[in-house]
């Protein structure tokens, strides 16, 4: 939880605006677009991409004409294409074209601060190479593509400052291909990635062992940045933050807005961890190239219905299919990533930088860059033995604020932007101030 102490009479306070009156995803139509997917029998990146009713091809293109129903409905406030490229590598020898799917409803304000809620639409069973056989894909990752699409269907026709991308990623399974085709892409368009939101396996409630898990979803998130070059490193290495990086700060951004909704009946496990132990997933390419990006799943795995070919044995059933998913629960997980989007592509961006001078000081001295459209700025401040955030301070007309008694030797500090409307950017850690 975090405890907000604001010095500010501007009427702040909350981390991240409550929407229980907003639109909530449908759990039936939610089945129903997981059974249309598994229906085109194989999602296999290598499978068929021409035939009308059969392999990723026809998902793919059924993918876009849904944003197109959506986009219709709404008056034409999604734009959506495909982008592609050709990729080689041991899970496709002989290269295969790799195609992504984005539904984009632009902003009002600048079109270049975007957020991204991405899920990969591809499947596959036991041998990674095998084409020909029925892979269902339910929960892995029907799942996400279902979110994707309902996202879209409720946020459209709503107004934010920033662009929403929609996106349905192939070629995760042979080589997380879809996200670095739209992670390069997104760098070529000067996209500036305020998160990406990887949905990947976010659908049942009933682990391996049995045990049922339909109340928390786990939010994965890098520390140390893999994107930190060697004067980075040793500049973390003298101030500390590999718990405050901007996909670590992503992550509890979304523990916040879990929170600020109850309603959505989900408590964010926020794992402090790239991903599943030893394991990978979409989000990867985005923080290689320094974009804020966390990856969604289950709070339980069942690892029978993940990447197995459809059978029976010994009376055990193997295969990702729908009977195995829980769509009431993967509502709330889409109802939890829609109201993250709302909050980040309200808000303004993250200050770029944030500087702290204190040493040998009993305060200390909070400065940080001006950002386009912010109203206020929130400083944000926890002793240095605690990973979140405990105390707060709204700051208005200015760029600068002096933590009186805030020992920075003792303390870590960082500064959120602030909307009109009370949305928050994610934090951004403090560092050291310039030498002079």
């Amino acid at each position: 939880m975090i405890l907000i102490a604001s010095a500010s009479a501007l009427s702040l306070s909350s981390v991240a605006p409550a929407f229980a009156e907003a639109k909530a995803p449908d759990p039936a139509r939610m089945k129903g677009t997981v059974e249309k997917l598994v229906s085109f029998g194989t999602r296999h990146t290598l499978s068929s991409a021409t035939d009308p009713k059969r392999g990723i091809g026809a998902a793919r293109r059924w993918g876009a004409e849904e944003f197109g129903r959506i986009s219709k409905a709404c008056g034409g406030c999604l734009t959506i294409e495909t982008i592609a490229d050709r990729f080689t590598g041991p899970r496709a020898p002989d290269g295969v074209e790799v195609a992504d799917v984005l539904a984009i409803q632009k902003g009002t304000g600048d079109p270049s601060q975007v957020v991204i809620v991405a899920g990969h639409i591809d499947s596959r069973v036991t041998d990674v190479m095998n084409i020909k056989d029925d892979a269902p894909g339910a929960n892995d990752n029907a799942s996400g593509t279902a979110l994707v699409i309902e996202a879209a269907r409720v946020l459209a026709g709503e107004k934010f400052d920033g662009t929403i991308v929609y996106a349905l990623l192939s070629g995760e399974e042979q080589g997380l291909w879809g996200a670095k085709l739209l992670a390069s892409t997104a760098k070529a368009r000067g996209w500036q990635v305020r998160a990406m939101l990887n949905n990947d396996i976010v659908g049942n409630t009933v682990g391996q062992n049995g045990h049922v898990v339909a109340d928390r979803v786990r939010v994965f998130s890098e520390g140390i940045r893999f994107a930190e070059d060697a004067k980075a490193n040793l500049t973390r290495r003298a101030i500390g933050g590999e718990d405050d990086g901007p996909s670590r700060a992503l992550a509890k951004k979304v523990d916040g807005v879990a929170e600020a909704n109850p309603q959505i009946g989900l408590d964010v496990f926020a794992v402090r961890r790239l991903d599943r132990f030893g394991r990978g997933g979409d989000h990867s390419p985005f923080l290689e190239l320094g974009f804020p990006a966390v990856r969604f799943s289950v709070g339980i795995e069942n690892y029978d219905r993940q990447h197995q070919d459809l059978r029976t044995e010994n009376g055990r059933v193997y295969g990702d299919t729908v009977e195995g998913m829980d769509f009431p629960y993967l509502a709330k997980v889409t109802a939890l990533n829609i109201a993250t989007l709302r909050v980040l592509a309200d808000a303004p961006a993250a200050p770029a930088t944030v500087s702290l001078d204190g040493a040998l000081s009993m305060d200390t001295r909070v400065f940080w860059d001006a950002v386009p459209g912010a109203v206020a700025y929130r400083v944000y401040w926890r002793r240095a033995d605690a990973q979140d955030w405990t105390d707060s301070r709204v700051v208005t007309g200015g760029t600068q604020v002096v933590l009186k008694d805030v020992v920075v030797d003792d303390h870590f500090i960082g500064v959120a932007a602030v909307g009109k409307d009370g949305a928050e950017s994610i934090v951004t850690f403090g560092g050291m101030a310039p030498r002079k």
